[in-house]
């Protein structure tokens, strides 16, 4: 099976196939339920010790005391801005982070920082271990995280921020020793180009796609799927809290249909235009096999939420993923 790169070799994805011959086959096969997609360039840190889920439960914003659990959390800044996001599963003798490419040598150092007294043993093992994507929530011997039923098209209760999602992304990462991937991608493999339609087209966010240095969790419909409202301190907080209770996010996550009339998606950071104003960007783009041009991004709250908006000059609907009025 021949992988095919990534057409922009400056991609976070560049080192991964992009898909192997077929696209949008691949994007059918992966809503069926079937393939597996190499996602070896994520990063991981896994983090032992018998006070680990007490100190990642006071340094993070989710609530993370029970052992044998998958679940996702944020690191914020101490104004409440997103810093990492993590994908975090437990396997009774450690918990493993998830994170995206390049962001284990930020955090690793913060967290070695806070260590303080805590009986915890930190560790970079991503040299070690590699990611292995899955549609549905699978189960195997090896830690999987499992993306948080928030993420569900219809979630039961209704997600803060977000009462619905125009499909539902259902996912597993499998944490495999390093030189068993192949093994653990079978024959049926998937690139990163149906991962992330899937993505998109239940319009979740992504660590450094949707996110730049002043996002707030609110914006990209986090709270819930990795804020836990009533656990307790942890940096950031107040700003999570006083948005919540007092404010609106200045900002609100949307999925576009973009015009497919012509032959080229817009780029990465195109300016998105409502009456004239610039209003956000482009965040994420796919070409989806049956909605064509699908998009998401991050645009200013008080747009109306019918309002069609033009990326750069190609016209495009918007879905509302976050809802703050």
């Amino acid at each position: 099976m021949t992988a095919i790169p990534m057409m922009d070799d400056t991609s976070i994805d560049a080192s991964v196939p992009w898909h192997y011959g077929d696209p949008f086959k691949e994007q059918r096969t992966l809503l069926a339920g079937n393939g597996r997609v190499d996602l070896s360039h994520r990063e991981i840190i896994r983090v032992a010790g018998p006070d680990r889920h007490e100190w990642l439960h006071a340094l993070l914003t989710q609530h993370l005391l029970e052992p044998f659990t998958s679940s996702q959390a944020l690191s914020l800044s101490p104004n409440g801005h997103i810093e990492h996001d993590l994908h975090l599963v437990d396997d009774g003798a450690a918990t493993w982070l998830i994170l995206e490419s390049g962001n284990a040598e930020n955090l690793l150092p913060y967290l070695k920082k806070m260590k303080f007294r805590a009986d915890v043993e930190i560790e970079d093992v991503s040299e070690a271990f590699a990611i292995v994507g899955a549609p549905g929530w699978v189960s195997s011997v090896y830690p999987v995280w499992h993306s948080p039923s928030a993420y569900l098209a219809a979630p039961d209760p209704a997600v803060a921020y977000v009462p619905s999602r125009p499909a539902s992304w259902q996912v597993s990462e499998i944490i495999v020793p390093r030189e068993l991937l192949d093994d653990e991608l079978t024959d049926e493999r998937i690139g990163t180009w149906a991962w992330e339609a899937h993505r998109i087209r239940a319009g979740v966010a992504r660590f450094g796609f949707e996110t730049d240095h002043r996002t707030i969790p609110h914006e990209l419909g986090l709270i819930t799927p990795a804020v836990h409202l009533q656990k307790g301190c942890y940096r950031g907080q107040e700003t999570v809290a006083r948005v919540y209770n007092l404010g609106k996010p200045p900002r609100r996550l949307v999925q576009l249909q973009i015009d497919g009339s012509t032959n080229e998606l817009p780029a990465l950071g195109t300016p998105v235009f409502s009456e004239g104003v610039e209003v956000g960007r482009l965040t994420s783009i796919t070409q989806d096999y049956e909605s064509g041009p699908l998009g998401l991004a991050v645009i200013k709250r008080n747009v109306p939420l019918d309002a069609t908006l033009l990326v750069g000059e190609v016209a495009a609907a918007q879905t509302p993923i976050v809802v703050s009025d």
